[in-house]
């Protein structure tokens, strides 16, 4: 990049303490608290998923964030932030609710494994509500680092619906790839729902066959940079990556076991 990096946004599918500890939760918990220490701003945002406990972890709503609709396939869904405060990291957390979307309690799929027929839609409501409410924070980050499925749409939202805005004139996409790609299909009409502003169906055409696959391609084909965040990605992205020319940060074992991979992140950052 032309000039180093200040500001730094993550946008996460999950994150400890909030949910069970797994590679995603981990490096969304651990990774924000390592680059503030390095001397960067960030900001951390995440879905309120209905099974966490808001007295135990102090969640309150952010009345001046809250308020506004996100309108997907003519409905209008209200947007709710709340935040909450990881004390020995020195972070606040963002979530982004809707009592639609994830009040539920389970991640991705009902209790019998049944994957929600709504997922397309919870995706397209997270991405925008992050982006709005990074809008209304007033806070321009200089690389907005996406991990976790259901964070896929951010790079097509940011390089076409609001690529005209200020807030966002600087920012590069960062993609870390772990092995979270659903098995199971979206509905039908998932690229028409997402059109928005400047994005119109026509740049989503991987979601003609709206698949996890072709959701993380949509990701890659916007991204400014990819991580592995896993050992075993799926060999379809890696080729996906190498036609595009986007620069990647292999996977390093050894780093993620002695937490050097915080300094590989954070250099990495910094070459977009």
């Amino acid at each position: 990049m032309a000039q180093s990096v200040n500001k730094v946004l993550f946008v996460n599918s999950e994150m400890y303490p909030y949910l069970p500890e797994s590679p995603v939760a981990n490096i969304a918990r651990y990774l924000p608290q390592s680059i503030q220490e390095r001397k960067k701003e960030i900001r951390s945002f995440m879905p309120r998923y209905g099974f966490i406990n808001e007295r135990k972890n102090q969640l309150h709503e952010v009345i001046r964030l809250s308020g506004m609709n996100i309108i997907i396939s003519d409905v209008d869904h209200p947007l709710i932030i709340k935040v909450a405060s990881i004390s020995a990291a020195h972070i606040q957390v963002y979530f982004i609710d809707n009592e639609d979307y994830f009040r539920r309690k389970f991640m991705y799929a009902d209790a019998d494994g049944k994957f929600f027929e709504d997922n397309d839609e919870r995706a397209i409501f997270f991405a925008r509500g992050v982006l709005e409410t990074t809008k209304k924070l007033r806070w321009a980050p200089d690389v907005i680092h996406c991990q976790g499925w259901i964070s896929h749409l951010v790079p097509a939202y940011l390089k076409k619906a609001y690529k005209d805005d200020p807030i966002f004139s600087s920012s590069k996409i960062v993609l870390s790839l772990y092995d979270d790609t659903p098995a199971e299909p979206f509905r039908a009409g998932f690229a028409e729902k997402a059109a928005f502003g400047g994005l119109a169906a026509a740049d989503l055409s991987f979601l003609k066959k709206p698949d996890g696959i072709n959701l993380a391609k949509t990701a890659i084909q916007y991204a400014d940079g990819v991580i592995i965040g896993s050992p075993d990605p799926d060999a379809r992205l890696l080729r996906y990556c190498k036609s595009k020319g986007v620069p990647v940060l292999p996977y390093d074992a050894k780093a993620m076991e002695d937490g050097t991979y915080i300094d590989a992140y954070n250099a990495f950052y910094d070459t977009i």
